[in-house]
């Protein structure tokens, strides 16, 4: 069902392996691997999908959604069936598709979640069921935005679920057994990442703390939170760029290789943009035939600011910090 994407090269810099490769058209992008296929899903009408055998060649798929979930003009009475960032996991023998559906610079949104058994269409038992709304955020009344979520699970075994934009920071909610809703409300959630504004927060403004879509990746002892700051899908004005901090513990505090906490601003930058790539963010990150990958997009400045999607491999330093080159 949902998400953004772009891709690249496979080069040696630091260690770091870059794939010279097919470029494909996306934002937002997720993937999954089921018996030999990656999946991709990116933000799109629908929720756009792709599919590659080598993470190279990718063929379009159907989208998840012909039709706009009935729900979705109930919390955005103007939707037309554009569904923004979306995440895929497994969970419970089945698929976990979570996805936005949301009011652009507004937090008049809401995070669905639909299921299926395969990723394979030609399957007689492919088939997306949606579950509705997770969890929903209305303008007056929340003081956080529902949209870019993140499932990860503890070393307990429990799901969580991280989320957010701009407002009052990035917050991280317990899922509930079915992974269908959310089990506590916001007074239990954890703020794991926010930045400070230069004037008074408005619940009708998400203001100049530029933040969004967490995505919480685990390596040896540590949790490391990915997060892109600044601004996105501007083309040649795009300003994303990708930091990253880490914590022993899911909940945080995650720090930077400073020692300040993303909670109060902190975040080690992992890769920005340059001459040749505006804006590259809204990451994720996989272990894929026990290599770590960061894929992400980015606007390409030799194609009129065009999104494109990055597969790069990640190295880590000597300390555990992740590394990544855009060449």
């Amino acid at each position: 069902m949902i998400k953004k994407c772009i891709l690249g090269l496979i080069c040696c810099a630091w260690g770091i392996f870059s794939v010279q490769a097919q470029t494909i058209s996306v934002h937002d992008p997720v993937m999954i691997q089921e018996e030999g296929t990656y999946y991709l899903f990116c933000t799109g009408r629908g929720i756009a999908v792709w599919s590659s055998k080598d993470m190279e060649n990718w063929e379009r798929e159907s989208s998840v959604f012909s039709e706009a979930p009935r729900w979705a003009k109930e919390v955005v009475p103007d939707f037309r069936n554009h569904i923004w960032a979306p995440d895929i996991s497994y969970h419970n023998g089945q698929y976990y598709l979570y996805y936005s559906v949301s009011s652009f610079a507004k937090n008049t949104s809401a995070i669905g979640v639909a299921t299926n058994t395969t990723l394979d269409t030609n399957s007689p038992d492919f088939e997306w069921k949606d579950h509705g709304i997770v969890i929903e955020s209305v303008p007056g009344r929340d003081m956080w935005n529902a949209i870019d979520p993140n499932i990860i699970t503890d070393e307990n075994g429990e799901n969580w679920m991280s989320f957010g934009s701009f407002w009052s920071g990035l917050k991280l909610v317990k899922l509930s057994d079915d992974l269908l809703s959310v089990e506590n409300g916001p007074d239990d959630w954890h703020t794991i990442a926010r930045r400070e504004r230069s004037f008074e927060l408005d619940e009708r403004n998400p203001g100049d703390a530029a933040l969004e879509a967490p995505f919480i990746f685990k390596k040896d002892n540590y949790y490391y939170l990915f997060v892109s700051f600044d601004l996105c899908c501007r083309g040649e004005r795009s300003t994303y760029k990708m930091v990253v901090g880490r914590s022993e513990k899911l909940q945080g505090p995650y720090l930077d290789k400073t020692g300040m906490s993303m909670y109060n601003g902190g975040g080690t930058l992992v890769l920005e943009g340059n001459e040749d790539w505006y804006g590259v963010g809204h990451n994720a990150a996989y272990t894929f035939e026990n290599k770590d990958y960061l894929i992400f997009h980015g606007y390409d400045a030799q194609q009129n600011a065009r999104p494109r999607l990055f597969i790069r491999e990640i190295s880590w330093d000597k300390e555990g910090w992740p590394m990544v080159s855009i060449d």
